[in-house]
């Protein structure tokens, strides 16, 4: 790749001046040559299909596959800011990756958010899940779901205020909500589009997410008391959907439940892994709360590491108690995930009071954390790893992308201890092609 200056302009983006051809040679040297381990997933899902699918807005410079992968580029490269990509509009690999000549610079980065809606936003989404839940969540039927206060750092704002757990008090923000399939810890659904009068029927606008994605309603939902209303789970009850959620302590109630006999609580063993508080002691009864039909199973837990009892509701009565509470504590995962996207892919850093402007950010995150779910599944020893691991250790790799014969993109990756395990993955031998770029294929070669 020729050196540039600091005065020198970059080209503009624009599909049309991309020629990949073995009569022009090609050969672009990059820092970040493993942003190409993700083209498999991407080619074998179609997405450019799915951007078309979606309806979202496009031109013959900059088509609309090419400003949603343009857009994906800095989430799977942990840039800050659409205003700190500047860096990138010199790097041709970089535009290759997108099917362009060059990434769009920050005007466009920045503006294109605005000509996007939420219809947009939900079929994507749902494209989105429904071709990646083969490959990461075939049997996805648990969810957590969890709301995200997104904060606005402008002087003036007329957004609601929400509580932001960081800062201890509420703020102008703008509300999202996400639900992840357990197992897996791939997010399946985001919503940044929401006002406070409407987050309470968020939960049953997600069931009805997945029953048209799927054909039928999800199995189980754990999510905190604030989520919801009494009235929105005695319509999830109605619709079958099992939950498990919290109940508020009222002093009046705890002190009733200390009240019972010690004989009337039963003990159990939690035996989660590094868990300190393993021995709990819980009384279940069945309660009535306002606004829900019939009665709901309430279990009082003691020893889960607060001084006051832990009031799980749920609607399905054969469970064990023991099970259900587990499983609640998976939602922790719920928690550790929206960490990731705040710190690897900077959720939080999209300053915006239009709430549209976030909400395509958000979707845009949920399929990046997917991206990185996909390829830690596939490496050996890290299925666990987050993305900023997968990210120092193999997707900023230096290496060299370059036209081959049968219409081959070949991507050499510099020397590197971890190469070994991205040979044994072999993530290019499904031979998908790239609609992007013309049907071509990657294939990865080491040193």
């Amino acid at each position: 790749m020729p050196e540039t200056s600091e005065d020198e302009t970059p080209a503009v983006a624009d599909r049309r001046q991309l020629v990949l051809s073995v009569a022009q040679p090609l050969r672009l040297r990059t820092r970040v040559a493993g942003l190409f381990l993700f083209v498999p997933l991407l080619a074998r899902l179609r997405f450019d299909e799915l951007v078309r699918e979606a309806g979202y807005a496009g031109s013959r410079m900059i088509p609309a596959d090419a400003a949603l992968l343009s857009l994906l580029t800095l989430k799977l490269l942990d840039k800050e800011r659409r205003s700190h990509i500047d860096d990138f509009n010199f790097e041709e690999a970089l535009g290759l990756f997108a099917g362009l000549n060059i990434l769009p610079k920050k005007s466009f980065a920045t503006d294109y958010s605005y000509r996007a809606g939420p219809d947009q936003q939900r079929r994507l989404l749902a494209g989105w899940v429904k071709r990646l839940a083969p490959l990461l969540l075939p049997e996805a039927n648990a969810f957590s779901l969890d709301f995200h206060p997104i904060p606005y750092r402008g002087d003036e704002a007329l957004l609601e205020n929400h509580y932001i757990p960081c800062r201890g008090t509420a703020h102008p923000s703008v509300q999202s909500f996400f639900a992840q399939e357990h197992e897996s810890r791939v997010f399946c659904y985001a919503n940044a589009n929401l006002t406070r009068d409407g987050q309470p029927a968020e939960v049953l606008r997600f069931v009805e997410f997945w029953h048209e994605l799927t054909g039928h309603d999800p199995e189980w939902l754990y999510f905190d008391s604030k989520l919801t209303t009494y009235a929105e789970l005695s319509r999830l009850n109605q619709r079958g959907v099992h939950f498990v959620t919290i109940r508020r302590r009222g002093a009046s109630l705890v002190r009733k439940l200390l009240a019972r006999p010690s004989g009337d609580w039963t003990g159990a063993v939690i035996d989660i892994p590094k868990r300190r508080q393993k021995r709990v002691r819980y009384l279940e009864q069945p309660v009535r709360l306002p606004d829900y039909e019939g009665p709901v199973r309430q279990i009082a837990v003691t020893g889960l590491g607060r001084e006051e009892p832990t009031l799980f509701l749920t609607n399905h009565f054969e469970a064990r108690p023991r099970d259900l509470i587990t499983n609640y504590a998976r939602r922790n995962r719920i928690e550790d995930g929206l960490g990731t996207n705040v710190n690897f892919f900077h959720l939080d850093c999209l300053s915006s009071e239009v709430r549209l402007n976030v909400d395509l950010d958000v979707t845009v995150t949920v399929i990046a954390h997917g991206c990185y779910r996909w390829l830690a599944r596939h490496l050996k020893g890290f299925d666990k790893a987050k993305p900023k691991q997968l990210y120092r250790k193999f997707v900023e790799t230096g290496g060299v992308i370059e036209v081959a014969a049968n219409q081959t993109l070949l991507v050499t990756f510099d020397r590197r201890s971890h190469n070994p395990i991205l040979r044994e993955a072999a993530l290019d031998r499904d031979g998908s092609t790239i609609p992007w770029l013309g049907g071509y294929r990657v294939q990865f070669h080491y040193k």
